[in-house]
């Protein structure tokens, strides 16, 4: 038996002093005097002892003895045969990886099944880029318990996705990097989750990283629990140690179980059971909505009060006034890996419903003659905005399906009905939308996801969305975490620092010799700054960003020193001007690509743009040449959508077709500056 003892805030409380009634004991302890622990308040001492038997059952450390009260208090029940939770954490922590392990272990497959890696992550763009960008529900069966799990994003851009789904659910598990801790987004995430009011069991991952540092995770992650005005009860989280990709867990970092067989426990007697209405009204909020071709739409929420059955009349409601009558054709529910048909649900169960054609997130399925709205979901305000139009390139319509601003339109509002945190706007002309989100990468992915589609179309570059407040100009500001090599973190901090970032904090990051910089940084600044941080430190640095608050403008940024090449006429790139023209400057296209007068073609060398002909061939003559000239051309830079966006400036524009990225200069800006 170890035993360790520690005394903490306010906030920790400890489990029984004598883990063993059955054993005396002992009268002091390293000179202390256990006799009179009984006289200290729990709350101010804390003796901790930790089993090398992991077999022993779980004791949540959150205190049990508020919940009867609360329930007498509100006269609801809890259902002890369900839990509902969310797995969240900073992006690259290991929620879908430990997702994974806890599909294998609850015997979802079978054991001959082949099932890829981060199974949750079903959309193709996700498994591209290696990223979760939509919450999904499946569920999992541990001793007659059915767990439902959602997996959340971990980027603050999708953030929105993690704000929404917090209403399904009764506690989270806080996955936190054993050697990073708690970073941007586990903040905004844990604070989501204390307003809510959900019970929360720390995992701390990658427990079998080489520089796994799990005491100082631990503290830093206590802390910012006080930060965020947690209860003491909330600060009485209970820890657990994990290796996901390995699927082991344990309440020792040293000692783990040889399955997840711990995490389990802890998911069952820390986060309590639903509570539910079951005789009341039924009361259901659409939190999520899919579309199957068959099916049509499909809302998923959990159901709060009374019970759904398949075929039954009800009253979908927006607000206490606005409602209207349907008809449930076809009820689910997430069991394993997939939705099974049901004919009824309880109130505590997350299902799916079919047959209401308009249903929209937010909205409530309600018992036909009693049913009464629930609260609509809140999300916070986007802060960056970019402006779609029609392409006007010579190239319009060659690989697009859909290119007239009607299809545009349509997609761009079709897209507000599931993507909450995002808002469209009609432009200054009627070919032009503004499109507001959380970040770039939140506009980026629905750019990416319409050319896959089909669409073509054009996209300024992104804009901060500012406020006035008493004749003061306030932008948006976030918090930057940057991860660097020492030997870089020169370079680093000067290209922040012109950007008006501001350090908040600095300190080295495990056995590594890794540097970890904290700064608050316009997000102007950030515009245009993962490409500069990546080339400044030879592509090693890690940058995180979220969004903290508004502050005063702080003044003009200059986000890039160099100007653009670009043609000035039509026609196809030939060897021969790319030969001469790449001593200008680096270039985007190779020889025998199609170009058009004012598309974008390279990076000029100095600040200012610069026209060139990259289509001038070599003069024939009819005198014989002993021979050809050979031409050695450097390699193009190959930018992907997300660094094309980065690199616009205010004059420019991005031409997105399902094929091909190109960048061009804006025509009215060339216009306007012809009539000056």
């Amino acid at each position: 038996m170890e035993m360790a003892i520690s005394f903490h805030n306010s906030y920790l409380k400890a489990p029984s002093i004598n883990p063993n009634p059955k054993l005396p004991l002992p009268k002091q302890l390293f000179g202390l005097n256990l006799s009179s622990l009984s006289s200290f308040n729990s709350k101010t001492t804390c003796l901790k002892f930790r089993s090398r038997n992991l077999t022993k059952p779980v004791k949540c450390s959150v205190s049990q003895a508020t919940q009867p009260a609360t329930e007498k208090k509100s006269q609801l029940m809890r259902r002890r045969d369900i839990r509902n939770i969310a797995i969240v954490a900073h992006v690259d922590h290991g929620k879908t990886t430990l997702v994974d392990a806890m599909l294998k272990q609850s015997k979802v497959f079978r054991d001959n099944q082949f099932v890829q890696e981060r199974v949750m992550d079903s959309n193709d763009l996700e498994r591209e880029r290696g990223i979760t960008i939509l919450s999904k529900n499946t569920s999992i069966t541990y001793k007659d318990t059915k767990i439902n799990i959602i997996d959340t994003p971990g980027h603050s851009d999708f953030g929105g996705e993690v704000e929404r789904i917090l209403n399904m659910v009764d506690g989270v598990l806080l996955v936190v990097d054993s050697v990073e801790g708690p970073m941007p987004q586990t903040r905004f995430v844990l604070k989501k989750a204390l307003e809510f009011g959900l019970a929360v069991v720390v995992v701390v991952n990658k427990i079998d990283r080489p520089s796994a540092r799990p005491d100082f995770v631990i503290n830093s992650t206590f802390e910012l629990f006080i930060e965020l005005n947690a209860t003491d009860e909330q600060c009485d989280f209970q820890v657990i140690y994990a290796s996901g990709i390995k699927g082991k867990a344990g309440l020792s970092p040293d000692n783990l179980a040889e399955d997840l067989g711990p995490l389990f426990e802890s998911i069952i007697r820390c986060i309590p059971g639903p509570r539910i209405d079951k005789d009341g009204a039924l009361q259901m909020l659409a939190t999520n909505i899919e579309y199957d071709e068959h099916k049509g739409r499909i809302a998923i929420g959990r159901l709060h009060a009374g019970v759904l059955q398949r075929g039954m009349e009800v009253r979908v409601c927006t607000s206490e006034d606005s409602c209207r009558y349907a008809r449930i054709s076809e009820l689910f529910v997430y069991e394993k890996f997939s939705r099974i048909p049901a004919e009824r649900v309880e109130a505590g169960d997350i299902c799916a419903v079919c047959g209401i054609e308009d249903i929209q997130i937010g909205e409530t399925i309600a018992d036909k003659t009693s049913g009464k709205p629930l609260p609509a979901i809140k999300v916070e305000e986007p802060t960056v905005k970019m402006a779609f139009s029609i392409n006007t390139s010579p190239f319009v319509g060659r690989e697009g399906k859909y290119v007239t601003s009607r299809n545009l339109r349509d997609r761009l509002y079709r897209e507000l009905e599931r993507n909450l945190a995002m808002r469209v706007e009609d432009g200054e002309t009627a070919d032009t939308f503004i499109v507001s989100g959380r970040g770039t990468l939140h506009i980026t992915i629905l750019i990416e996801n319409m050319r896959r589609e089909g669409y073509e179309f054009m996209v300024g570059p992104p804009k901060v969305i500012n406020k006035k407040i008493d004749d003061k100009l306030l932008e948006p500001y976030e918090i930057a975490t940057v991860e660097v090599p020492e030997e870089h973190m020169g370079a680093v901090v000067e290209l922040l620092g012109k950007r008006r970032g501001q350090m908040i904090d600095m300190q080295g990051v495990g056995s590594e010799g890794t540097t970890f910089l904290k700064y608050k940084i316009p997000t102007r600044g950030l515009l245009g700054l993962r490409n500069a941080i990546l080339t400044a430190s030879r592509g090693t640095a890690i940058l995180n960003t979220i969004f903290d608050s508004y502050g005063p403008w702080a003044g003009d940024i200059i986000t890039r020193d160099q100007g653009s090449l670009v043609a000035f006429e039509d026609g196809s790139s030939s060897s021969y001007a790319l030969a001469s023209s790449q001593e200008r400057g680096q270039m985007f296209i190779g020889p025998g690509m199609e170009v058009y007068k004012g598309q974008i073609v390279g990076i000029h060398q100095r600040p200012g743009d610069l026209s060139l002909n990259v289509c001038k061939k070599k003069a024939a003559t009819n005198i014989r040449s002993n021979k050809e000239q050979t031409v050695v051309l450097d390699t193009p830079l190959d930018y992907s959508l997300d660094d094309c966006i980065e690199y616009i400036q205010e004059d420019e524009l991005v031409e997105v077709t399902p094929s091909s990225i190109r960048m061009c200069k804006n025509p009215k800006f060339a216009a306007a500056k012809k009539s000056r």
